[in-house]
């Protein structure tokens, strides 16, 4: 999966310590760092998800989780909770066979 991100460019270093020789260093590092934390677009003709969670619990928006056989994304306005469940009655029931 490529990004299409440009490198840049790591200079063979000096034999001697040099103070632009160095600058540039840490300026390509931080170009680097900042490729790598910045979300791109992906594509891919392949990708396997393992051990996804089933809920949403704890995940980011955007994050993906399965619950029911499916893939689903966490929305912010859309829970999937962990545990959901419940039970209600309304009134008595009586039953009577003769």
């Amino acid at each position: 999966m490529s990004r299409n991100l440009i490198l840049p460019f790591f200079a063979v270093p000096p034999a001697q310590y040099e103070q632009p020789y160095f600058a540039n260093l840490t300026r390509s590092f931080a170009v680097y760092m900042e490729q790598q934390q910045n979300p791109g677009e992906e594509r891919a003709t392949r990708l396997t998800l393992t051990d996804l969670q089933t809920d949403d619990s704890g995940l980011e928006t955007g994050a993906l989780f399965q619950q029911g056989g499916f893939v689903k994304v966490t929305l912010s306005n859309t829970p999937h909770v962990r545990g959901s469940t419940g039970t209600g009655g309304v009134g008595t029931v009586t039953v009577t066979t003769t």
